[in-house]
């Protein structure tokens, strides 16, 4: 384990961003919820797009893992698409690239083990892989990913249809007991409990979004659990 991975050691890592039309969606403000989130005891940050990247570099010191999200032919999301992608974050100031390490094509022609393969020859950066799946976790790690995500567990098609509404803990304790690197926590997270389980699961460090920079979603989540005691 590199020294840069093991800041992220039981931490939190915050990921800061918005939706296209929310008031939010604006780089220097993203940057603002970035350097709140140091401010409350982040160890890293979580960021997507070239100009978010950018203006959260020049507000924290905190570690940044970047991402650019594209899109697979049927329309879901693809994390990092192709090399131009990781060109950008890396000179955007990321110090970790995510990657979607699935075995989609990508629109590059590459499905995601093809593509992380060559990634890694070309790069010497830090790389996380975005995963779904034991099976996937386990293949990325022998391959050479320095840390597993378990950020697409109900975001492919193959495992939407098992997704609930909590975060995917027995994901984590797998990867723990069966890889060999560190293992995120991330998807649903929505309070401090679950957190606190997913470390207790296996977790290296937790990757917290929506519940600390979508006011709007937050807001959504009140207002339909209030709508269900009328």
């Amino acid at each position: 384990m590199n020294d840069l991975i093991a800041k992220l050691s039981n931490g939190l890592i915050v990921s800061c961003r918005s939706e296209s039309d929310d008031p939010f969606n604006k780089p220097e403000l993203i940057a603002k919820f970035a350097l709140s989130a140091q401010m409350g005891g982040a160890s890293a940050i979580r960021a997507q797009g070239i100009e978010n990247i950018k203006a959260i570099r020049e507000e924290v010191d905190l570690p940044i893992i970047g991402i650019i999200e594209g899109r697979f032919e049927n329309d879901w999301i693809c994390i990092t698409p192709d090399f131009k992608d990781i060109d950008k974050i890396i000179n955007a100031g990321a110090d970790i690239v995510a990657i979607d390490v699935t075995p989609r094509k990508r629109p590059n022609g590459m499905d995601g083990i093809e593509f992380f393969d060559e990634v890694r020859n070309r790069y010497e950066i830090s790389l996380m892989a975005d995963i779904s799946t034991f099976e996937e976790g386990i293949r990325a790690a022998e391959m050479g990913a320095d840390i597993l995500a378990t950020t697409l567990s109900g975001f492919t098609h193959y495992t939407e249809k098992f997704a609930t509404d909590e975060p995917d803990f027995d994901l984590v304790e797998q990867l723990f007991r069966g890889a060999k690197i560190p293992v995120v926590a991330s998807g649903r997270f929505w309070n401090p409990q679950q957190a606190k389980e997913a470390l207790e699961r296996g977790a290296f460090s937790v990757v917290v979004g929506s519940a600390i920079t979508r006011p709007r979603d937050i807001a959504k989540k009140f207002v339909e659990m209030m709508n269900r005691k009328k």
